[in-house]
Order: C-alpha cells, then structure tokens, then sequence
C-alpha cells in the first residue's frame, strides 16, 4: 500500500517510460536504521537484471505474490503474518519505508517477505518469469489526480499486459484505489486484458467486495468516515 508517486517527475512533460515511482528523499529513523543493519541483509534482495528463482531466494517451493509498492508496509506484514504459506514479493523505492517494513519484519518474526528496493517495471520485465506468480497487489497507487497526468499513472495496459503474462493461469490480480476516476480507468484497463477475467462476474459493477486479507488502513477509515469509497478490483488469468 503506497503513497509513492508513479511516473515521472512533474517537470517532465512527456516521460519516455512509466516507472513505478518518483524517487523522493526522506529521512529514516533510528530503528528503520537498526532494521536495514540488523534484517536487511537477509530480507533486502539486490536487482540483478536477471529471471529469479523463487524456490532458491525463499528456500521453499511455495505460491508468490508479488506488492508494488508497500508504503510503509502496515498492510504487507498484516497480510504476510494471515498467509505464512505463502511468500511476498514486495517492491518499493521510498527508503524510509523499506526500512518501515524491515523493522516489522524482525519485530513480527516475518519470514516470508523479500523485499526489492527497485522500480517495479524494471522488476517484471527482467525478474520475473513468465508465468511465475500466483498473485499481485497493487493497493492504492498514486491516483495522479490531474487529467494531464493521468498519463503517469502506473496502471496502464502495457503494464498491465506484461504483468498478466506473469501470472499462472488461476492467478491474482487485486488493485484498490480510494479515487474514483481511477477506479474507473483500472476497471477499463484489466477489462481489456484478454489474459484477464473479473471475478466479480456478470451483472455486477465490475467492483469485487474488499477481500478478507486486505485490512483497512488508518487514513481508509478516516476516509471512510468522511463518505469516501474505495474500490478493489480482482481479476484472475484465464
């Protein structure tokens, strides 16, 4: 769950590529500090360029879900400690979170999450196998509220298309977003996704009910105390 911003910095007027963030600068603290030193050696994974071996990285042979961008991690190590059978695959750039996330890690006992410190297009074009994963999260994106950014959004078919065909057929993608208008364009997008089919079924809005693992974050409850929606949306590979 991030509040990263996708695309590129807003003095660029035509990005050549979508990335999965805008680097910002901030500041660690003491224990996210303590965290990288003590945990990150283990659990922080360097980019290499090169396909990935799930089994040989987390020592198991067990479904992966991969999370673009986590924030500071509440909802991944919430979701990790409901699912220790499975592994995590979390990308994020924002250092302060990476270090958030690792802190909970040693504090949880968390030992399935690896975290990759990298842009997480560049991650599934060159780490990611075809047909390796077993889901993917992607909660709370920028919503880039402005019609002439709406370009640097992160979820656009492209993306979308290289993602999909990293799924395994019966695999996951679950999105969630608190902005509307880009509730409405991901349900586009992953709807003409041929390798996609909603699992919220015909007749419906094409919105699926909030699924049980996805916890509710400080700022959705305040939100949702203001009146304000989110949707998720959950497709699976044909």
């Amino acid at each position: 769950m991030s509040d990263l911003h996708e695309g590129a910095p807003a003095d660029v007027s035509h990005p050549r590529t979508i990335r999965s963030f805008v680097r910002r600068t901030g500041r660690t603290t003491v224990g996210q500090a303590k965290a990288f030193a003590d945990v990150g050696p283990k659990f922080l994974l360097a980019y290499t360029g090169t396909p990935m071996d799930f089994a040989a990285v987390y020592e198991r042979d067990v479904p992966t879900v991969l999370e673009i961008g986590f924030g500071m991690g509440e909802a991944t190590a919430h979701i990790a400690a409901l699912m220790p059978e499975k592994n995590f695959l979390c990308c994020e750039v924002h250092t302060p979170g990476v270090g958030a996330l690792l802190k909970r890690i040693d504090e949880q006992a968390l030992g399935n999450i690896r975290i990759l410190q990298h842009d997480a297009v560049e991650v599934i074009d060159h780490l990611l196998p075809l047909a390796s994963l077993d889901g993917a999260h992607i909660f709370f994106p920028d919503p880039w509220h402005k019609t002439k950014h709406n370009k640097r959004r992160l979820i656009q078919a492209p993306l979308i298309a290289k993602l999909a065909a990293r799924l395994k057929p019966g695999g996951y993608l679950h999105c969630a977003t608190d902005w509307q208008p880009y509730a409405e364009q991901i349900l586009e997008v992953l709807a003409a996704e041929p390798l996609l089919v909603n699992t919220a079924g015909a007749g419906s809005d094409g919105y699926a009910p909030k699924p049980g693992y996805r916890p509710l974050t400080k700022f959705e409850n305040r939100g949702i105390k203001l009146g304000h929606g989110v949707w998720d949306l959950v497709f699976t590979r044909a």
